[in-house]
């Protein structure tokens, strides 16, 4: 497998991916229309966690390593990692050696399609890794690969440079394109389930504010007492 090692991709607008950091991956992408998910495959390490940076991405041949260390050299402050393979793999591709030198460089956290190992070493150091497996496999440097090029997890296609938010609920991927669009729509997400926060404080059903009472007739759901429902008497 022969690779690239791409250099200076272009990446979102920092303060784009300033605004969309307030703002969690369930928003985001609900203010994209249900878009950029990773799949739920793609867990936390960690719980409490929240990330967002720019991606440097890595395709890596499976159970092999050298395409990490090749992509440390091109991360900067504010980067993501975001390695998959292309091959499945669960091998742990990455532990706390990784993790020390990408925190000397400014990267704030690790996407990786495969195997995490020295996980209570990551907690420890407050390095945030999203997994697909935890597995203390260890691998080889022996094979090509490539780094910022257009990879693609879960279906999911991620750019060098694409804003990456992750969380307990999972990973986002933003088109850099597309930052401050969907940190506008999140805004204005976030504030209209401000109100909806408050109108169910003050005792408001969802089935009258969202109008659903209408929807349960239209589908033919109907109210039958108990009685009714099960023809006995009380």
């Amino acid at each position: 497998m022969s690779g690239v090692i791409v250099t200076n991709p272009p990446k979102a607008e920092q303060r784009d991916v300033d605004a969309l950091a307030a703002f969690g991956v369930a928003t985001v992408s609900e203010a994209m229309g249900r878009t950029g998910l990773l799949g739920p495959g793609i867990r936390p390490v960690q719980q409490g966690a929240r990330m967002v940076g720019t991606a440097v991405t890595v395709l890596s041949w499976p159970g092999d390593n050298l395409m990490i260390h090749a992509a440390v050299e091109q991360c900067g402050e504010g980067d993501v990692l975001v390695v998959t393979t292309t091959s499945p793999s669960t091998d742990g591709m990455f532990g706390e050696l990784f993790a020390t030198a990408l925190r000397r460089r400014g990267v704030r956290g690790l996407i990786i399609n495969a195997g995490v190992r020295d996980t209570q070493e990551l907690r420890e150091m407050d390095f945030p890794a999203w997994s697909r497996a935890i597995s203390a496999q260890g691998t080889v440097k022996a094979t090509g690969g490539s780094v910022n090029v257009p990879v693609a997890i879960d279906g999911q296609v991620i750019r060098p440079g694409d804003v990456i938010l992750a969380d307990d609920d999972g990973v986002v991927v933003v088109p850099r394109e597309s930052a401050r669009a969907t940190a506008a729509a999140s805004e204005a997400r976030e504030a209209k389930e401000a109100r909806s926060r408050a109108a169910f404080l003050d005792g408001e059903l969802g089935l009258d504010r969202y109008g659903l009472r209408e929807t349960l007739k239209r589908l033919g759901v109907e109210y039958r007492t108990y009685d009714e429902y099960t023809g006995e008497s009380s």
